[in-house]
C-alpha cells in the first residue's frame, strides 16, 4: 500500500497526482449534516460536478422535518447522478386526485386529506454499489452486497448479493448461492477493524470465502 488509508471522517479522501484533493468524491459521513440521514464509515459518493449540498443532491425530497429516514450502510459506493427519492416526495394515489392541496394552502399538514401517510425509511445495506444515474424509490430496502446497474429504478425489497438492472429494476442474477450469502452475512467483514480489512483485501475482493473466514478476527 502506497500510503495510509483515509480516515472515514475525511471529506475528500481521494488525492490526485499533484497532491490536491479530488472534490468530486466524498466520504458521506463527513459530507452530510442532515438529521434524517444515517450513513456508515467509508461509504462514498461521486459527482462530475460536485454540489455544495451533498444531502440535497442525493436526497432532494428528504427535509429536516421529514418523518422518514435514509439509512446507508458501510463501504457503499454511490456513483454520479444517483438520487434517493424518499417518502416525503410521495403524493396520495389511492383516491381520485393526486394533487397536494395542503402544500399551496399552508397550515398544519397533519390530518389533511390531500397528504399521504408517512412512508417507510429507505435502507441501503453494507457494501452496496449503486451505478451511475440510478434512482432509488421511497421505502426501498436493498440488501448487503447488492450491485445496482446504471440507470436502474429500484423499489421494494432487493435480496442480499443480487445484481439488479432496468426500469423497474429486476434481479439479473445472484452473485452467490444462498449458502455463501449466509456465510458472508455472518462474517460481516464491514464491521472488522480497518487494519484487518486491509490485510484481507485480496480475500474480500476475490472469491475465496474459506480464506476470508480464516482472516476473521
Amino acid at each position: 500500500m502506497s500510503g495510509p488509508f483515509a480516515d472515514p471522517n475525511t471529506l475528500n479522501p481521494v488525492r490526485l497526482p499533484d497532491g490536491s484533493a479530488h472534490a468530486g468524491t466524498v466520504f458521506l459521513k463527513a459530507a452530510l449534516d442532515h438529521p434524517r440521514i444515517e450513513v456508515g464509515d467509508y461509504s462514498y459518493a461521486s459527482a462530475h460536478h460536485p454540489p455544495e449540498d451533498w444531502a440535497a443532491h442525493l436526497a432532494p425530497y428528504l427535509y429536516p422535518f421529514s418523518p422518514e429516514r435514509l439509512r446507508i450502510g458501510k463501504f457503499c459506493q454511490i456513483a454520479s447522478g444517483v438520487q434517493f427519492i424518499t417518502a416525503s416526495a410521495n403524493h396520495r394515489h389511492d383516491g381520485i386526485s393526486t394533487f397536494p392541496f395542503m402544500v399551496f394552502g399552508g397550515g398544519d399538514p397533519a390530518g389533511r386529506p390531500s397528504m399521504p401517510a408517512p412512508g417507510r425509511d429507505t435502507v441501503i445495506g453494507h457494501d452496496v454499489w449503486i451505478g451511475t444515474g440510478a434512482t432509488i424509490l421511497p421505502g426501498a430496502r436493498i440488501g448487503h452486497g447488492v450491485i445496482v446497474g446504471a440507470g436502474a429504478v429500484v423499489g421494494g425489497y432487493v435480496p442480499a448479493y443480487a445484481v439488479i438492472a432496468g426500469n423497474p429494476a429486476r434481479v439479473v442474477r445472484q452473485r452467490f448461492d444462498a449458502h455463501t450469502v449466509a456465510r458472508l452475512e455472518r462474517l460481516a467483514w464491514w464491521d472488522w477493524p480497518i487494519d484487518t480489512i486491509l490485510e484481507a483485501e485480496a480475500e474480500i475482493c476475490g472469491g475465496d470465502i474459506d480464506a476470508l473466514e480464516r482472516r476473521a478476527p
